[in-house]
Protein backbone atom coordinates (compact mmCIF):
# COMPACT_ATOMS: atom_id res chain seq x y z
CA UNK A 1 0.00 0.00 0.00
CA UNK A 2 3.10 1.91 0.22
CA UNK A 3 2.04 3.87 -3.31
CA UNK A 4 -0.92 5.38 -1.44
CA UNK A 5 1.00 7.22 0.75
CA UNK A 6 3.61 9.30 -1.68
CA UNK A 7 3.03 12.99 -1.86
CA UNK A 8 1.81 14.47 -5.14
CA UNK A 9 0.87 17.72 -6.12
CA UNK A 10 -2.65 18.61 -7.48
CA UNK A 11 -2.91 22.55 -8.25
CA UNK A 12 -0.23 23.97 -5.86
CA UNK A 13 -1.22 22.00 -3.46
CA UNK A 14 1.43 19.51 -2.16
CA UNK A 15 -0.80 16.82 -1.06
CA UNK A 16 0.71 14.45 1.95
CA UNK A 17 -0.76 11.00 0.17
CA UNK A 18 -2.56 10.28 -2.80
CA UNK A 19 -6.09 9.50 -0.80
CA UNK A 20 -8.34 11.03 -1.91
CA UNK A 21 -12.06 11.22 -0.44
CA UNK A 22 -14.80 11.52 -3.07
CA UNK A 23 -17.88 13.51 -3.73
CA UNK A 24 -20.70 11.76 -2.05
CA UNK A 25 -24.06 13.44 -1.23
CA UNK A 26 -25.26 13.16 2.43
CA UNK A 27 -28.58 15.11 2.66
CA UNK A 28 -27.57 16.47 5.84
CA UNK A 29 -28.34 20.64 4.73
CA UNK A 30 -31.03 22.24 5.84
CA UNK A 31 -32.79 25.17 3.46
CA UNK A 32 -28.79 24.68 2.20
CA UNK A 33 -27.21 25.50 4.76
CA UNK A 34 -24.67 23.26 6.29
CA UNK A 35 -24.50 22.81 9.87
CA UNK A 36 -21.33 21.71 12.54
CA UNK A 37 -22.43 18.33 12.25
CA UNK A 38 -20.91 18.67 8.45
CA UNK A 39 -17.95 20.53 9.97
CA UNK A 40 -17.36 17.88 11.73
CA UNK A 41 -17.63 15.67 9.63
CA UNK A 42 -15.11 16.24 6.81
CA UNK A 43 -13.07 17.65 9.53
CA UNK A 44 -13.19 13.19 10.72
CA UNK A 45 -11.22 12.52 7.47
CA UNK A 46 -8.76 16.02 7.46
CA UNK A 47 -5.84 13.10 7.08
CA UNK A 48 -7.43 12.71 3.59
CA UNK A 49 -4.66 13.92 0.94
CA UNK A 50 -7.87 15.66 -0.70
CA UNK A 51 -10.82 15.88 0.32
CA UNK A 52 -13.80 16.67 -2.06
CA UNK A 53 -17.07 17.88 -0.57
CA UNK A 54 -20.84 16.74 -1.87
CA UNK A 55 -22.03 17.85 -4.92
CA UNK A 56 -23.30 21.70 -3.70
CA UNK A 57 -25.97 23.46 -6.21
CA UNK A 58 -24.79 27.02 -7.62
CA UNK A 59 -27.94 28.27 -7.96
CA UNK A 60 -31.24 27.32 -6.78
CA UNK A 61 -32.63 25.85 -9.89
CA UNK A 62 -29.73 23.66 -10.14
CA UNK A 63 -30.76 21.48 -6.94
CA UNK A 64 -31.32 18.06 -7.61
CA UNK A 65 -32.36 16.09 -4.29
CA UNK A 66 -34.18 17.35 -0.95
CA UNK A 67 -31.49 18.65 2.05
CA UNK A 68 -28.86 19.19 -0.28
CA UNK A 69 -26.23 22.18 0.59
CA UNK A 70 -26.08 25.23 -1.76
CA UNK A 71 -23.28 27.21 -2.69
CA UNK A 72 -24.85 30.86 -4.02
CA UNK A 73 -25.67 33.20 -1.29
CA UNK A 74 -23.36 34.59 1.01
CA UNK A 75 -25.40 33.09 4.06
CA UNK A 76 -24.29 29.52 2.29
CA UNK A 77 -20.82 30.49 2.28
CA UNK A 78 -20.73 31.66 5.88
CA UNK A 79 -22.02 28.14 6.56
CA UNK A 80 -19.32 26.63 4.50
CA UNK A 81 -16.78 28.58 6.10
CA UNK A 82 -17.40 26.29 9.76
CA UNK A 83 -16.51 23.30 7.35
CA UNK A 84 -13.44 24.74 5.71
CA UNK A 85 -12.07 26.33 8.83
CA UNK A 86 -12.21 22.76 10.74
CA UNK A 87 -10.61 21.04 7.80
CA UNK A 88 -8.26 23.10 8.05
CA UNK A 89 -7.44 23.24 11.31
CA UNK A 90 -6.84 19.76 10.90
CA UNK A 91 -4.12 19.95 8.57
CA UNK A 92 -6.31 18.98 5.81
CA UNK A 93 -7.53 20.32 2.03
CA UNK A 94 -10.69 20.53 0.92
CA UNK A 95 -12.47 21.56 -2.87
CA UNK A 96 -15.71 21.41 -3.19
CA UNK A 97 -17.71 19.39 -6.00
CA UNK A 98 -20.34 21.83 -8.00
CA UNK A 99 -23.15 20.21 -8.96
CA UNK A 100 -26.31 20.90 -10.85
CA UNK A 101 -28.41 18.67 -11.57
CA UNK A 102 -30.39 19.95 -14.78
CA UNK A 103 -33.54 17.81 -15.43
CA UNK A 104 -32.72 15.78 -12.38
CA UNK A 105 -34.60 18.20 -10.36
CA UNK A 106 -38.17 18.98 -9.54
CA UNK A 107 -40.43 21.93 -9.31
CA UNK A 108 -40.89 21.11 -5.52
CA UNK A 109 -37.17 22.15 -5.02
CA UNK A 110 -37.59 25.38 -6.04
CA UNK A 111 -39.42 28.42 -4.53
CA UNK A 112 -41.30 29.18 -7.90
CA UNK A 113 -42.17 25.51 -8.75
CA UNK A 114 -40.05 26.21 -11.73
CA UNK A 115 -39.74 23.46 -13.90
CA UNK A 116 -36.20 21.88 -14.12
CA UNK A 117 -33.78 22.44 -17.01
CA UNK A 118 -32.10 20.66 -19.36
CA UNK A 119 -29.86 20.92 -23.43
CA UNK A 120 -33.47 19.06 -24.35
CA UNK A 121 -36.63 18.50 -23.32
CA UNK A 122 -36.20 14.90 -22.49
CA UNK A 123 -37.46 13.42 -18.90
CA UNK A 124 -34.60 11.23 -17.46
CA UNK A 125 -37.71 8.59 -16.39
CA UNK A 126 -35.81 8.30 -12.81
CA UNK A 127 -37.72 9.86 -9.57
CA UNK A 128 -37.10 12.14 -6.80
CA UNK A 129 -37.55 10.79 -3.17
CA UNK A 130 -39.67 13.21 -0.92
CA UNK A 131 -40.81 12.30 2.72
CA UNK A 132 -44.17 12.40 0.84
CA UNK A 133 -43.24 9.95 -1.43
CA UNK A 134 -41.33 9.03 -4.90
CA UNK A 135 -42.39 11.87 -7.84
CA UNK A 136 -40.98 11.45 -11.36
CA UNK A 137 -39.06 13.99 -13.05
CA UNK A 138 -40.80 15.82 -15.36
CA UNK A 139 -40.21 16.63 -18.88
CA UNK A 140 -37.69 19.79 -18.39
CA UNK A 141 -37.46 22.92 -19.79
CA UNK A 142 -35.25 23.28 -22.86
CA UNK A 143 -32.04 25.48 -22.61
CA UNK A 144 -32.19 28.87 -24.50
CA UNK A 145 -28.64 30.53 -25.13
CA UNK A 146 -29.63 32.97 -22.54
CA UNK A 147 -30.08 30.32 -19.96
CA UNK A 148 -26.83 28.79 -21.21
CA UNK A 149 -24.73 32.14 -20.39
CA UNK A 150 -26.46 31.91 -17.00
CA UNK A 151 -25.77 28.81 -16.10
CA UNK A 152 -22.01 29.42 -16.74
CA UNK A 153 -22.37 32.58 -14.68
CA UNK A 154 -23.70 30.41 -11.60
CA UNK A 155 -20.88 28.19 -12.06
CA UNK A 156 -18.48 30.81 -12.26
CA UNK A 157 -20.31 32.97 -9.22
CA UNK A 158 -20.60 30.09 -6.98
CA UNK A 159 -16.14 29.28 -7.71
CA UNK A 160 -15.75 33.02 -6.31
CA UNK A 161 -18.09 31.98 -3.04
CA UNK A 162 -16.29 28.85 -2.80
CA UNK A 163 -13.15 30.74 -2.30
CA UNK A 164 -15.23 33.42 0.00
CA UNK A 165 -15.87 30.37 2.02
CA UNK A 166 -12.27 28.77 2.30
CA UNK A 167 -12.07 26.22 -0.12
CA UNK A 168 -9.15 25.38 -1.58
CA UNK A 169 -10.46 24.56 -5.28
CA UNK A 170 -13.54 23.66 -6.62
CA UNK A 171 -14.40 20.32 -8.78
CA UNK A 172 -17.46 20.69 -11.73
CA UNK A 173 -19.50 17.81 -11.66
CA UNK A 174 -19.27 16.73 -15.00
CA UNK A 175 -20.44 13.24 -14.49
CA UNK A 176 -23.33 10.77 -13.21
CA UNK A 177 -26.14 12.16 -15.57
CA UNK A 178 -26.28 15.56 -13.92
CA UNK A 179 -26.64 19.37 -16.62
CA UNK A 180 -23.14 19.19 -18.10
CA UNK A 181 -23.25 15.27 -18.63
CA UNK A 182 -26.62 16.22 -19.89
CA UNK A 183 -24.95 18.10 -22.68
CA UNK A 184 -22.07 15.74 -23.65
CA UNK A 185 -24.54 12.34 -23.90
CA UNK A 186 -26.10 12.25 -27.29
CA UNK A 187 -28.81 10.58 -25.66
CA UNK A 188 -29.70 13.66 -23.30
CA UNK A 189 -28.75 16.34 -25.99
CA UNK A 190 -30.55 16.25 -29.13
CA UNK A 191 -30.02 20.44 -30.15
CA UNK A 192 -29.20 21.09 -33.41
CA UNK A 193 -27.65 24.69 -32.69
CA UNK A 194 -23.83 24.97 -31.35
CA UNK A 195 -24.17 23.20 -28.08
CA UNK A 196 -25.70 19.91 -29.95
CA UNK A 197 -24.89 17.13 -32.47
CA UNK A 198 -21.41 16.90 -33.13
CA UNK A 199 -18.86 15.86 -30.50
CA UNK A 200 -16.96 19.09 -30.69
CA UNK A 201 -20.24 20.98 -30.13
CA UNK A 202 -21.45 18.62 -27.07
CA UNK A 203 -18.48 19.15 -25.31
CA UNK A 204 -18.44 23.30 -26.01
CA UNK A 205 -20.73 23.85 -22.87
CA UNK A 206 -18.48 21.97 -20.52
CA UNK A 207 -15.31 23.75 -22.14
CA UNK A 208 -17.01 27.04 -21.59
CA UNK A 209 -17.64 26.41 -18.28
CA UNK A 210 -14.45 25.30 -17.16
CA UNK A 211 -12.58 27.69 -19.09
CA UNK A 212 -14.73 30.76 -17.04
CA UNK A 213 -14.46 28.98 -13.76
CA UNK A 214 -10.71 28.95 -14.02
CA UNK A 215 -10.09 32.36 -15.36
CA UNK A 216 -12.11 33.52 -12.06
CA UNK A 217 -10.74 31.72 -9.39
CA UNK A 218 -7.48 30.30 -11.58
CA UNK A 219 -6.65 26.89 -12.89
CA UNK A 220 -5.11 25.54 -10.38
CA UNK A 221 -8.22 26.19 -7.86
CA UNK A 222 -10.31 23.92 -10.24
CA UNK A 223 -10.85 20.34 -11.23
CA UNK A 224 -13.26 18.72 -12.79
CA UNK A 225 -14.93 15.21 -12.75
CA UNK A 226 -16.10 12.91 -15.69
CA UNK A 227 -17.63 9.19 -15.76
CA UNK A 228 -17.74 8.01 -19.04
CA UNK A 229 -19.92 4.96 -20.07
CA UNK A 230 -21.98 5.78 -16.89
CA UNK A 231 -25.36 4.77 -17.48
CA UNK A 232 -26.67 6.48 -14.01
CA UNK A 233 -29.98 8.72 -13.88
CA UNK A 234 -30.90 7.75 -17.68
CA UNK A 235 -27.32 8.33 -19.27
CA UNK A 236 -26.63 5.96 -22.78
CA UNK A 237 -23.56 7.39 -24.93
CA UNK A 238 -23.06 6.05 -27.82
CA UNK A 239 -19.57 7.83 -28.43
CA UNK A 240 -18.00 7.55 -25.18
CA UNK A 241 -14.46 6.40 -26.47
CA UNK A 242 -14.61 9.51 -28.98
CA UNK A 243 -16.32 11.45 -26.29
CA UNK A 244 -14.09 11.66 -23.57
CA UNK A 245 -10.57 11.68 -25.46
CA UNK A 246 -11.83 15.33 -27.25
CA UNK A 247 -13.19 16.58 -24.41
CA UNK A 248 -9.47 15.74 -22.09
CA UNK A 249 -7.76 17.52 -25.35
CA UNK A 250 -10.16 20.81 -25.26
CA UNK A 251 -9.24 20.99 -21.45
CA UNK A 252 -6.11 20.41 -21.31
CA UNK A 253 -4.69 23.37 -22.62
CA UNK A 254 -6.52 25.51 -19.45
CA UNK A 255 -4.01 23.82 -16.67
CA UNK A 256 -6.47 22.81 -14.30
CA UNK A 257 -5.75 21.33 -11.04
CA UNK A 258 -6.57 17.77 -11.97
CA UNK A 259 -9.35 15.39 -13.86
CA UNK A 260 -11.44 12.86 -11.73
CA UNK A 261 -12.80 9.94 -13.45
CA UNK A 262 -15.06 7.43 -11.99
CA UNK A 263 -14.50 4.46 -13.56
CA UNK A 264 -17.74 2.35 -15.16
CA UNK A 265 -15.85 -0.99 -16.22
CA UNK A 266 -14.12 1.55 -18.92
CA UNK A 267 -10.61 0.99 -18.53
CA UNK A 268 -9.63 1.61 -22.41
CA UNK A 269 -11.50 4.81 -22.37
CA UNK A 270 -9.38 5.61 -18.82
CA UNK A 271 -6.04 4.50 -20.56
CA UNK A 272 -7.03 7.27 -23.19
CA UNK A 273 -7.96 9.73 -20.76
CA UNK A 274 -4.14 9.30 -18.75
CA UNK A 275 -2.74 9.57 -22.61
CA UNK A 276 -4.34 12.76 -23.41
CA UNK A 277 -3.96 14.19 -20.00
CA UNK A 278 -1.33 16.21 -19.25
CA UNK A 279 -1.99 16.94 -15.63
CA UNK A 280 -2.96 15.52 -12.25
CA UNK A 281 -5.36 12.28 -12.66
CA UNK A 282 -7.57 11.14 -9.39
CA UNK A 283 -8.90 7.84 -10.48
CA UNK A 284 -12.05 6.74 -8.96
CA UNK A 285 -11.16 3.11 -9.74
CA UNK A 286 -13.79 0.71 -11.24
CA UNK A 287 -14.08 -3.01 -8.67
CA UNK A 288 -12.03 -4.97 -10.82
CA UNK A 289 -11.36 -7.08 -7.87
CA UNK A 290 -14.82 -8.22 -6.75
CA UNK A 291 -18.31 -7.14 -6.46
CA UNK A 292 -19.09 -4.11 -4.20
CA UNK A 293 -16.82 -1.16 -4.23
CA UNK A 294 -13.72 -0.28 -5.09
CA UNK A 295 -10.95 -1.58 -2.50
CA UNK A 296 -7.53 -0.84 -1.54
CA UNK A 297 -5.87 -3.09 -3.70
CA UNK A 298 -7.66 -2.00 -6.90
CA UNK A 299 -6.39 1.79 -6.08
CA UNK A 300 -2.97 0.59 -6.14
CA UNK A 301 -2.95 -1.34 -9.36
CA UNK A 302 -4.15 1.55 -10.87
CA UNK A 303 -0.97 3.66 -9.77
CA UNK A 304 1.22 0.71 -10.24
CA UNK A 305 -0.08 0.89 -14.00
CA UNK A 306 0.65 4.67 -13.91
CA UNK A 307 -3.05 5.15 -15.07
CA UNK A 308 -3.42 7.97 -11.94
CA UNK A 309 -1.68 10.21 -9.80
CA UNK A 310 -3.96 9.48 -6.67
CA UNK A 311 -7.09 7.51 -5.64
CA UNK A 312 -10.52 8.75 -5.00
CA UNK A 313 -12.38 6.50 -2.61
CA UNK A 314 -16.46 6.74 -1.62
CA UNK A 315 -17.71 4.17 0.67
CA UNK A 316 -14.63 3.17 2.18
CA UNK A 317 -14.40 6.90 3.63
CA UNK A 318 -17.55 7.10 4.55
CA UNK A 319 -16.98 4.60 6.99
CA UNK A 320 -13.36 5.07 8.27
CA UNK A 321 -12.86 8.52 9.13
CA UNK A 322 -9.42 6.81 9.87
CA UNK A 323 -8.67 5.70 6.49
CA UNK A 324 -5.13 6.55 6.09
CA UNK A 325 -4.23 4.57 9.19
CA UNK A 326 -6.65 1.83 8.74
CA UNK A 327 -4.93 1.29 5.23
CA UNK A 328 -1.12 1.65 7.16
CA UNK A 329 -2.46 -1.48 9.57
CA UNK A 330 -3.78 -3.43 6.86
CA UNK A 331 -7.62 -2.98 8.48
CA UNK A 332 -9.89 -3.96 9.67
CA UNK A 333 -12.45 -1.62 7.49
CA UNK A 334 -15.78 -0.98 8.79
CA UNK A 335 -18.66 -1.37 6.27
CA UNK A 336 -20.88 1.70 5.44
CA UNK A 337 -24.64 1.52 6.45
CA UNK A 338 -26.85 2.43 3.21
CA UNK A 339 -29.97 2.97 5.71
CA UNK A 340 -27.84 6.07 6.43
CA UNK A 341 -26.28 7.15 3.88
CA UNK A 342 -28.66 10.10 2.85
CA UNK A 343 -30.44 12.42 5.76
CA UNK A 344 -30.88 11.85 9.34
CA UNK A 345 -28.63 12.67 11.82
CA UNK A 346 -24.96 12.21 13.63
CA UNK A 347 -25.88 8.35 13.15
CA UNK A 348 -23.98 6.98 10.24
CA UNK A 349 -22.41 10.32 9.55
CA UNK A 350 -20.09 11.10 12.34
CA UNK A 351 -19.94 8.53 14.53
CA UNK A 352 -18.49 5.75 12.86
CA UNK A 353 -15.26 4.45 14.88
CA UNK A 354 -11.61 5.05 14.44
CA UNK A 355 -8.97 2.40 14.72
CA UNK A 356 -8.46 2.80 18.24
CA UNK A 357 -11.65 2.14 19.13
CA UNK A 358 -12.61 -0.92 17.66
CA UNK A 359 -9.03 -2.45 19.32
CA UNK A 360 -10.26 -1.08 22.78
Amino acid sequence: MKELFEPVTVGELDLPNRLVMAPMTRSRARDGLVGELTAEYYGQRAAAGLIIAEGTQPCALGQGYIDTPGLHTREQAAAWRRVTDEVHRRGGRIFVQLMHAGRIGHPVLYPGGELPMAPSPIPSGEQLYTPDGMLDHPTPREMTMVDIARAVEDFTQAARLAMDAGFDGVELHGASGFLIHQFLSDNTNRRTDAYGGTVERRIRFAVEVAQAVADAIGPARTGIRLSPGITYNGIAESDTEILYPELARALAPFGLAYLHVSENDTRDVTKQLRAEWPGTLILNPHPWSGPGPATPEDGVEALRAGLADAIAYGRLWLANPDLPARLAAGGPYTEADPATFYGGDHRGYTDYPVLTTVEA
